[in-house]
């Protein structure tokens, strides 16, 4: 649900824009141009299903002030903008996960990579995300306590 009340997350805006993964922010499930949190909630023909079983239960109108609304409002509401996001979010990150595996794709889809190394307290082996420069991205849970990460 925070992704789709974000709009970070599996949104061609912002895996191309924020997170530099995909070459254009198209909507795959319909070619819009722009796919954000938004289209994805309101405009996606793909997801006709499952919008009109939410208006069933909030109303017609889906603007994020009605959704908040609406949260607050009642368990029902919250049960039905809970399920939407979920049914969606899983499609949504299916498909990535999709196009991130494939080996025709654009390179910049491909997963981010990791450093393996030993974490500091426990000796395990750990896998490290990395920033696209290929440095290990800045962890603080892997910080003992007083180190502030700066160098």
């Amino acid at each position: 649900m925070v992704q789709m009340l974000t709009g970070h997350g599996c949104f061609g805006h912002y895996l191309h824009h924020t997170a530099r993964r995909e070459p254009t922010p198209q909507c795959h499930h319909c070619a819009d141009e722009d796919d954000t949190a938004e289209h994805t909630l309101v405009a996606c023909p793909a997801w006709v299903a499952q919008r009109a079983q939410l208006c069933d239960i909030i109303g017609p109108d889906l603007t994020l002030p009605v959704i908040i609304r609406s949260l607050a409002r009642s368990r029902e509401a919250w049960q039905a903008v809970s399920t939407f996001c979920e049914s969606i979010m899983t499609q949504k990150e299916a498909a990535e996960r999709n196009r991130e595996a494939d080996e025709a794709a654009d390179p910049i889809r491909a997963s981010t990579p990791a450093i393996i190394g030993l974490g500091r307290r426990t000796g395990e082996s750990v896998a490290y995300p990395t920033s696209p420069s290929g440095r290990r991205a800045s962890d603080a849970s892997d910080r003992s306590p007083g180190e502030s990460g700066r160098s």
